[in-house]
């Protein structure tokens, strides 16, 4: 159904469920002024998105729950949304374990020289200086006692604890070059070695037993690899030593490390690594206000989360939709200073480890969850806003038809609503209001080149950031916001019955963990 037709439907009760295509919304220009001043501020050179991204992911960088470039990162927000007139404050929400990366150097010294391309995970142990050691092959085992058997093996060397790919070729290669029978060969052989890992761990006594158990039978590091199945793209999450360090190593170098140690070649790895734990430290939302004048205990919220991963430098999680948000409240700061409801920018913490941040301020903030009028988050990436889902608000559908027929249809012809939608079971901080519940939206971008290459991988890098379509979302989010404020009706939290067309119930609300102590 059209989005020209929605109200009509709503009204009638004829719009059942199926994703919706909009028809191009009023052409621009508007005949809203604040429209108007909000285009020509986001979509053309005076769009500060560049700026703002290069700041923060180049010069900042990654940022890391209790690290300190997490701390440089609510700083420069704070200063950068009250240099604009934003009141601004970094809220505590808890603590968390302090870590501060150094450098990574790993190379293959016999039975040839190449320097690897790994790094140390998250929250890893350092080297005592530069240590050198052969590496062993982790086998597969069918039983505790054969994990026990093969432990004194390790004393002294790296082990190999991942599998090896087959493969390091990005599936979409295989698809388009080899043969059918080609590519049903490698894909048995892929589940094949992956399966049978697994089965090996868990025979042994499961991840958490066996790493336990390579640590306390003298190993000197932990080589992994998390390949993402793109072309030189790697998942880099966290350590899971106490003792030792962790290196993470890409799919092509992990592969060649493998196959020599389990092949007998006599791999000797040389590695040096500094990190530095820093104890429990305070960690924080940031929180941007523009009161309202009219309905100042009302709410709309453009949130994102500002923490990161740290194998890159978080571009496209969360750097861009930090930016885009950031952007969003300074076009509002400009355009439409005075708001009729509050509308507050919060950039949250915590989210990688469990959407911790947003839930805090939700948990604390009960005001705001029982005034709010609309949350909006954007959590994937880069590519313009495409799909907007209604989350089983029965309310959203009629509003944000309204809301798209005053935006400019070069903005809203890109986007699908989904009305009413069902809610997320998991996804990113808009769960913590949904689960209240109250009307959260996650503004999506396309998902699948982002999870593939760029969510969470060591190549989640500045240069992935599409401007034009990130001009575009902040102009989107600020749009909204100020359609949202300015609406002469609340928009309620209704909800679909339970159970819900999947099955399931409504998402039940998580307690936050307020510290790692």
């Amino acid at each position: 159904m059209r989005l020209s037709a929605i109200a009509c439907a709503l009204t009638t009760g004829f719009l059942i469920g199926a994703p919706v295509a909009p028809a191009a919304a009023q052409t621009f220009p508007s005949d809203d002024a604040v429209i108007r001043n909000i285009w020509r501020a986001g979509m053309t050179d005076a769009s500060q998105v560049e700026d703002l991204a290069q700041a923060l992911l180049d010069s900042i960088g990654p940022r890391l729950s209790g690290s300190p470039g997490q701390r440089r990162a609510i700083d420069w927000a704070t200063a950068k949304l009250t240099s604009w007139g934003v009141s601004a404050e970094a809220e505590q929400y808890g603590t968390w374990r302090g870590w501060e990366r150094g450098y990574s150097h790993l190379d293959l010294v016999e039975p040839r020289v190449r320097s690897l391309d790994g790094m140390m995970l998250a929250w890893s142990p350092p080297t005592n200086g530069p240590v050198e050691a052969g590496v062993v092959a982790m086998p597969t085992f069918s039983s505790p006692g054969e994990l026990r058997a093969w432990l004194p093996s390790v004393r002294g060397n790296f082990v190999a604890y991942s599998y090896a790919e087959p493969t390091c070729r990005a599936p979409e290669s295989w698809a388009e070059h080899a043969t059918p029978e080609s590519v049903e060969r490698m894909q048995a052989r892929q589940a094949e070695v992956s399966g049978g890992w697994r089965r090996s761990v868990a025979a042994a006594g499961g991840a958490a037993a066996v790493i336990s158990a390579i640590e306390q039978a003298g190993a000197v590091g932990l080589l992994t690899a998390n390949w993402s199945r793109g072309w030189g793209a790697n998942k880099i999450f966290s350590a899971s030593t106490e003792r030792i360090p962790s290196f993470h190593v890409s799919c092509e170098d992990y592969g060649l490390v493998h196959r020599l140690a389990s092949r007998g070649q006599g791999p000797v790895i040389r590695a040096d690594a500094q990190s530095e734990f820093l104890g429990e430290q305070p960690v924080f939302n940031v929180i941007g206000t523009l009161p309202g004048t009219e309905l100042p205990n009302e709410y709309v919220l453009l949130t994102a989360h500002m923490d990161s991963w740290d194998g890159a430098s978080g571009a496209t999680d969360n750097g861009s939709g930090t930016v885009m948000m950031l952007e969003a409240m300074r076009l509002l700061r400009e355009a439409y200073p005075n708001p009729r409801r509050t509308i507050k920018v919060a950039l949250w913490g915590g989210e990688e480890q469990g959407l911790i941040g947003s839930g805090a301020y939700a948990e604390d903030h009960p005001e705001v969850v029982d005034g709010l009028q609309a949350a909006f988050n954007q959590d994937n990436g880069t590519w313009r806003v495409d799909f907007i889902r209604m989350q089983g608000f029965l309310d959203a559908g009629e509003h944000f038809g309204r809301w798209f027929s005053k935006i400019p249809g070069e903005i809203t012809r890109h986007i699908d609503l989904d009305i009413p939608g069902v809610p997320e079971r998991g996804g990113s901080d808009h769960m913590s209001f949904i689960c209240k519940p109250a009307p959260g939206f996650r503004l999506q971008s396309n998902y699948p080149d982002y999870r593939q290459y760029t969510w969470h991988t060591d190549i989640d890098t500045y240069d992935k950031l599409v401007f034009d379509d990130l001009r575009n979302n902040a102009t989107l989010a600020a749009m909204l916001a100020y359609q949202a404020s300015e609406d002469d009706r609340r928009l309620t939290a209704d909800t679909r019955a339970t159970p819900l067309p999947d099955g399931g119930d409504w998402p039940a609300c998580r307690t936050p963990p307020r510290s790692t102590r």
